[in-house]
């Protein structure tokens, strides 16, 4: 009987273990999986995730699912969906119904819950439906050895944080949409395994040499056009294939003696292939096909390594007789080289004068464009002296009479704002709007007036999935311009009536304002009426801040990671500098810019101050738009304590949470004077 027993206690205990709950496992970690599981969406294969008991790390591993752990926390996660982007020619940046995730979807949000995983050595994501730019907080998954987010709807550019990550080795994002240049290869000389292909990455400065340790570099099936990149000496499989590479096969490629597989076919390379590519001693495969390689294989005397396989010379412009090594009766290789002018019967050659033609149409087209780039490079200069020329006169008349009318400006409100209580220190320190332009920030376009058929293709004709919010000043839509840059679109309130001239003089001095802590109108598009000229619709264009809003990084319950006390302060300075360039940068100042809710945080948590100076606009109401003349008073946004009150609640709400804000101010006064032992700061006691 005691035997029994004991039997079954032995039995029992490991069993135990198991039954008892997930030990393993930290509590955070199975919230960020279950968050992980409700921003994908509830895929399928995610049903086995049931709630906070489930036992992520005993769970079964399969084709579509499989979790790692050690030591209490997730350090392998392998997911694989349904929704293939190879399915899909081309993507604007909107979702696409069956193929991508819905519109709800936020791709900073997902990297956000990822990166609570913060033990993650392995990460595999592929044909989810992910949609979106790839943020640059990826790269706070620092133990990351493997990121494989292939075959998604990805696009924009690399992050270049991603080259801190010190301990990855393979980087994989095949079948995307990344579409930037190619300017963030700087990564970590960890690196073993890096694929790119079939996205539509451009040109940039493709060098690889410093990556000592890469073994594998795919970049095929972009939209890559330069002189092969340069590449480090140790690497195994090279494959740059169906790209616009040009001129000749680099001398530095005869030194790649590790190579074993090497395809650089579908570009447009000349010249002679060098004869050490098909002599390396580990080389199996060689293609070369489908480029306007020419001359003679047979001049060189070629030898063939003796593990070579397979090559493929096919399509181009050689001539001569083929080599003994690439017979297909010696050895077991296979050899493709039709479409080329050989010496050789019955297998698909061109006649020796269809090369000789091709090369030199070739290099006569080199030399006709060479040619054409120089005309055209000299006609330009004239042309744009001669515009310049012209625009220096148009400038100079407009200018002498827009200085007239600026200076009327300036002393019909330095007159009236000093009326209204204005220190002689701030006006004298003020400036004229047209001088702002100076401290904005130079990469940014100029402002421009917008078409309405751009904003409607920009934001899919203002489809639900494009709206951003709402509030008091209107409708806010997320678009892509042509060019592919994201902007925000503001549409005004249209129960307002505007006098289009007095509209459009208000719209080009916010248009003229830059700072480094404004978000930058780039431009505005105004919809008349037909029947009777009246203004039927406004809209500002703006840059696209990705963070949101200050706010939402205050709380502990927030979606992105808590901002600390020294990203705190440095928002709050760039607050400051704001403000004071608003209210005495320019004239007249601009004030009651309701800061509490206009504080954004681009991607590098600066501060970016939203929806600033739309109070001249809101403001501008007339019972008739054709009534001709406005009030002066509708200037006078002198109500600067309005900012400074909003500046207090913000310093509060820093320092203690947002959820004051919930509160009404009475509350609020009462809590302050418990919390401040009865001295109410003054910004209180004046409102």
């Amino acid at each position: 009987m005691e035997n029994h027993s004991l039997f079954f206690i032995l039995l029992w205990l490991p069993w135990s273990f198991f039954i008892l709950g997930d030990p393993q496992l930290l509590n955070s970690q199975t919230q960020a999986l279950l968050q992980l599981k409700k921003h994908l969406e509830y895929p399928k294969q995610l049903d086995i995730w049931y709630d906070r008991r489930t036992m992520f790390c005993f769970l079964p591993p399969s084709s579509k699912v499989n979790i790692s752990c050690e030591f209490h926390s997730v350090t392998e996660l392998k997911i694989m969906g349904d929704k293939p982007s190879i399915e899909v020619t081309d993507f604007h940046g909107f979702p696409i119904p069956n193929q991508t995730l819905s519109v709800s979807f936020s791709m900073d949000s997902f990297v956000t819950t990822l990166t609570r995983l913060t033990s993650l050595k392995v990460l595999s994501l592929v044909s989810l439906g992910i949609w979106g730019p790839l943020p640059n907080k990826i790269h706070r998954l620092s133990s990351l050895e493997c990121l494989d987010l292939s075959s998604n709807f990805l696009f924009g550019s690399i992050p270049p944080k991603v080259s801190t990550m010190v301990k990855i080795q393979t980087l994989v994002l095949d079948d995307n949409f990344f579409n930037d240049t190619v300017h963030v290869f700087d990564f970590t000389s960890n690196l073993t395994s890096l694929s790119l292909k079939n996205n539509k990455l451009k040109q940039g400065p493709l060098d690889f040499s410093s990556l000592t340790h890469l073994k594998v570099l795919d970049l095929s099936g972009n939209r890559l056009y330069s002189h092969l990149p340069t590449i480090p000496k140790g690497l195994i499989m090279v494959s740059l294939n169906r790209n616009s590479f040009n001129g000749e096969i680099p001398t530095q490629y005869t030194l790649l003696t590790h190579l074993q597989h090497l395809d650089i076919s579908f570009n447009s390379l000349i010249g002679i292939p060098p004869a050490s590519l098909f002599s390396f001693p580990n080389i199996s495969s060689l293609n070369l096909a489908s480029n306007m390689l020419s001359g003679s294989l047979g001049y060189y005397n070629l030898t063939c390594g003796n593990n070579l396989e397979f090559v493929d010379i096919s399509d181009n412009r050689l001539t001569g007789s083929l080599p003994s090594c690439l017979n297909s009766e010696s050895g077991n290789k296979v050899v493709n080289f039709s479409g080329n002018c050989l010496s050789i019967d019955h297998h698909h050659q061109h006649p020796l004068s269809y090369c000789r033609d091709e090369v030199h149409k070739d290099q006569s087209t080199q030399n006709a464009n060479g040619l054409g780039v120089s005309i055209s490079l000299i006609v330009g200069i004239v042309v744009i002296i001669v515009l310049l020329g012209i625009a220096f006169v148009i400038i100079c008349r407009h200018y002498c009479h827009r200085r007239i009318s600026e200076q009327h400006l300036l002393h019909k409100s330095v007159h009236e704002n000093s009326a209204t209580g204005f220190s002689s220190e701030i006006l004298n320190n003020a400036r004229y709007i047209s001088e702002t332009t100076k401290l904005g920030t130079q990469s940014l376009p100029p402002c421009r007036s917008f078409t309405l058929e751009e904003l409607n293709e920009a934001t899919n004709n203002f489809d639900n999935s494009a709206f951003l919010g709402e509030g008091s000043y209107g409708k806010l839509y997320k678009g892509r311009l042509e060019g592919g840059s994201q902007v925000a679109i503001r549409c005004l309130p249209t129960t307002k009536k505007y006098w289009i001239r007095n509209l459009k003089l208000r719209l080009d001095m916010l248009a003229k304002i830059r700072h480094p802590h404004l978000v930058a109108i780039l431009g505005h598009c105004i919809e008349v009426k037909q029947d009777d000229g009246c203004v039927n619709r406004v809209f500002l264009v703006y840059e696209y801040i990705p963070n949101g809003n200050f706010r939402s990084y205050l709380s502990e319950n927030c979606v992105g990671e808590v901002l600390n006390w020294s990203e705190r302060l440095a928002v709050l300075i760039g607050v400051c500098k704001a403000v004071q360039f608003l209210h005495t940068g320019v004239i007249p100042g601009f004030f009651h810019n309701r800061l509490k809710t206009n504080i954004l945080l681009n991607e590098h948590r600066m501060a970016k101050l939203n929806d600033y100076g739309l109070s001249i606009i809101s403001e501008e109401t007339n019972n008739n738009c054709k009534v001709k003349g406005e009030d002066p008073k509708s200037w006078q946004m002198t109500r600067l304590e309005d900012d400074v009150y909003s500046f207090g609640l913000i310093l509060l709400e820093t320092m203690i949470g947002p959820s004051l804000a919930a509160k009404k101010e009475g509350t609020l006064r009462d809590e302050l004077l418990s919390f401040s032992g009865g001295i109410i700061p003054s910004i209180f006691r004046a409102n």
